[in-house]
């Protein structure tokens, strides 16, 4: 929206007609005649008045529908369902499969507390259903009408969420942010989440802004603070070195090819999507049998599911998290690792792509090469719970220890601290920054405290049992 101050407001000018008169409004902005004609001379005389007083409080006229800019963007209104569709779309392009997804997950959860009316309202599951799975995909909409159990959802949407101009409410603004500080389930969500919510949802107000849809960022007129929400690593889901080889144990049992999958989480602190990405030619062995070998991380492999990216993979290859996307990180290979990972090539070649950890498994179990499509999150997610199961007692089962695969990877982090290798050591083979390992991953391993206690006592007798001088 082009604006200027250069305003100039004539009189109402008075036209015959062939039953009565009509009234025309005239006036130029930046030297370019406007004019409006209405029925009677009172209706002419309120819009004229209208110009005046713009005029007279400085306020800036649009050069393209010569109105004053509060006017213009009245007359140009969208509701919030079409800009946010909007925003979609033009930040669909240049946005990896992964962040149209965050983006897509954001808008879905904030839309529901920008709706107009509750009456008629669909169930929640409705609305994320048509939100996340139809209108903000911008692939899924540009080919063609929503399917037909979605249809009544969308028309129901887009004819009931709220005009964008009433998003500047501060009121609005809050409880659209309150909305994103809560997971589907109503607890807290995670003070990353919350993070990356609020910046989509800003960034969607900001385009606004830049469009000139409206005059300032709502969120700089609310003093909102994400509720505060544990970082730390719990310690009761770090499992200890004996319950690590007994878990990794388990695997190579009933899912021998995934047995090296979590060994390098455990071993080398990876990530899972970095472990899908890892190649043979990234993995350098040992010099010597026995010795440490090392890994250099080139990227990672993101599942992002199918109408998300650009082609019809359903996962995505992206750089090291937090990183330049040419970026590498070194990471050590331990002997324990060097030999699962050695183990592995040698029983399971590599994908075409020259990924070693590939889908394998087909009719009735048996081994069968592919092209290198990635481990399904489901597929390492099942080994693992099936695993726990089978090696932890009930307490422990019950107990968040190594619920997670990436609990193996909080474990390595906490063994490398608890051993004294230093921390910003650490940081770099974890590839993050040592304020966020002191923040969120310093933690004990679990069975390891009554081992500090020990050397507590120890230092407290050599203390005192030391000779005096003088």
């Amino acid at each position: 929206m082009s604006s200027t101050y250069d305003v100039r407001v004539h009189g109402i000018l008075k036209n015959q007609l062939t039953k009565g008169y009509s009234y025309v409004v005239r006036w130029k902005v930046a030297g370019e005649p406007f004019r409006k004609t209405f029925a009677t001379r009172a209706l002419a005389e309120s819009f004229r008045s209208k110009l005046v007083v713009s005029q007279r409080e400085g306020v800036a006229f649009d050069k393209a529908s010569g109105l004053p800019e509060p006017m213009a963007r009245a007359l140009n209104a969208r509701s919030w369902y079409e800009h946010a569709v909007a925003y979609v779309d033009m930040k669909w392009p240049r946005a990896s499969a992964k962040h149209r997804k965050g983006i897509a997950e954001t808008l879905a959860t904030v839309t529901p507390a920008l709706l107009s009316t509750d009456r008629g309202v669909p169930s929640d599951k409705a609305l994320r259903a048509a939100l996340y799975g139809w209108v903000f995909n911008k692939a899924r909409r540009d080919a063609g009408d929503p399917p037909v159990h979605l249809a009544a959802v969308v028309r129901w949407l887009k004819a009931n969420t709220v005009d964008l101009t009433a998003v500047a409410d501060a009121a609005l603004v809050r409880k659209a942010l309150d909305t994103l500080a809560l997971r589907m389930d109503g607890a807290p969500a995670s003070a990353s989440t919350i993070a990356r919510k609020r910046a989509v949802f800003s960034g969607a107000l900001k385009y606004a802004v830049e469009l000139r849809l409206l005059d300032t960022h709502p969120m700089a007129l609310v003093s909102w603070a994400a509720p505060k929400t544990a970082d730390e690593i719990d310690r009761g889901a770090v499992v200890n070195p004996d319950q690590a080889r007994t878990l990794l144990a388990e695997v190579g049992r009933t899912k021998p090819e995934l047995e090296a999958f979590f060994g390098c989480m455990y071993h080398a602190a990876l990530r899972p999507e970095e472990v899908l990405h890892l190649r043979e030619d990234e993995y350098e062995r040992p010099a010597e049998p026995d010795g440490w070998g090392v890994l250099h991380l080139t990227g990672s492999t993101v599942a992002v599911g199918r109408d998300w990216g650009d082609g019809d993979d359903t996962a995505e290859d992206r750089g090291l998290k937090h990183r330049a996307k040419s970026a590498t990180r070194d990471v050590p290979v331990p002997p324990p690792l060097a030999r699962l990972l050695d183990r592995h090539v040698k029983e399971y070649p590599p994908g075409s792509n020259g990924k070693l950890f590939v889908t394998r498994r087909g009719p009735g179990g048996r081994y069968v090469p592919t092209a290198g499509q990635p481990i399904p999150n489901n597929t390492y997610g099942k080994a693992w719970r099936d695993a726990r199961a089978k090696v932890l007692t009930p307490a422990q089962q019950r107990s968040p220890l190594a619920r997670r695969p990436y609990d193996l990877r909080h474990a390595a982090v906490s063994l490398w601290l608890n051993a004294g290798v230093p921390a910003t050591q650490v940081a770099e083979w974890a590839g993050h920054s040592v304020h966020v390992l002191m923040r969120v991953y310093a933690k004990c391993v679990y069975g390891q405290e009554e081992a500090a206690r020990r050397r507590i006592e120890a230092a407290l007798r050599e203390v005192r049992h030391a000779p005096s001088t003088g």
